[in-house]
């Protein structure tokens, strides 16, 4: 489903206002999202008007905390993609700054959604905040959407294994290695995108020539051997894929290698992407190159079988396009 994304307020036309608006910033628009942005459509059908998403670019925390921000979990054109795939109509990546964050709850609800979105409804989570300092919670945006006869849904979050569902799980259980069920809280693979450079040329020296991923502009899981989708130009490949040092050949540099089961051809230069599938293994250390061959062998045998059991068969990719 095709979305309008604006960049600015000034973008806003007639025809965005008078709907229902969510307000977050759906990093890596997991299962919880996603039934936000359910709801938002029925509210929005009911009101009339768009279906609409305010969302930030970069993380509010980025702006407060720039020597600690969260790693994201998409980049901006991948977040407005799957927030369009999940029904928004129209998607505002506000440039977050320290004015929009300096204002006071019932300044920024007064403003963005009432005076910018002309909301006749809103979509929250029951642990929305907003406004300076957080300051804002549901309790407030209710009594604020009563006062402005704006229609407030709230709704309960996700649970998987138990788990809230939540941008933070996921950034964790990624940081954990544990990508298969970080896909199950995202509803998909987490995916990762960057530049194929050439390197030391050592993975095809042993027979399982690599492509190296550099500038990833999002979170990569921790150190491992990896089942993954890989998306190129040429199309999608199964892929075991290496993160992290090269311990065998005392290498520490933190890489991401992936190996194509069934490519051959060319990739410098160009964008890549990947979904991380499953864990096949933790980094080793193996006492000769023959060893790692007979592992990376397996490695690549397991690969293929791993991703036709799973429930995340290759998605659509931007890999041949350049934008971030």
């Amino acid at each position: 489903m095709k979305a309008e994304v604006l960049t600015s307020l000034d973008q806003l036309q007639a025809s965005h206002r008078g709907g229902a608006v969510a307000v977050g910033n759906f990093d890596g628009v997991h299962r919880g999202h996603q039934r936000i942005v359910a709801h938002l459509v029925q509210q929005a059908r009911r009101a009339g008007g768009p279906a609409v998403i305010f969302s930030f670019d970069p993380h509010p925390a980025a702006v407060l905390r720039p020597e600690q921000p969260p790693p994201p979990l998409c980049w901006p054109r991948r977040k407005a993609q799957l927030l369009a795939q999940a029904g928004a109509q129209v998607i505002v990546l506000y440039p977050t700054n320290r004015e929009l964050l300096d204002l006071e709850p019932e300044a920024f609800f007064r403003q963005i959604v009432v005076d910018a979105l002309g909301a006749r409804a809103m979509v929250q989570g029951s642990n929305f905040r907003f406004g300076r300092q957080r300051r804002g919670d549901v309790e407030l945006l209710a009594r604020l959407c009563e006062e402005h006869h704006v229609r407030l849904s709230v709704i309960e979050p996700v649970r998987v294994d138990h788990l809230v569902v939540s941008s933070s799980l996921v950034r964790r259980l990624l940081q954990q290695g544990n990508v298969a069920l970080a896909a199950r809280c995202l509803g998909r693979p987490h995916r990762i995108r960057g530049q194929v450079v050439s390197g030391q040329r050592r993975g095809a020296e042993l027979g399982f020539p690599t492509a190296n991923l550099e500038q990833v502009p999002v979170l990569v899981p921790a150190p491992g051997v990896y089942a993954a989708w890989a998306y190129t130009a040429a199309g999608h490949y199964p892929a075991a894929v290496n993160v992290g040092p090269n311990p065998t050949f005392a290498e520490q540099q933190f890489k991401v290698e992936a190996h194509l089961i069934g490519f051959s051809g060319r990739l410098y230069g160009q964008q890549m992407e990947l979904d991380f599938v499953e864990r096949l293994r933790p980094v080793e250390q193996f006492p000769d190159p023959q060893a790692l061959v007979r592992q990376l062998a397996q490695d690549v045998q397991r690969t293929p079988t791993l991703l036709g059991r799973s429930p995340w068969p290759p998605q659509h990719a931007e890999s041949a396009e350049n934008e971030s």
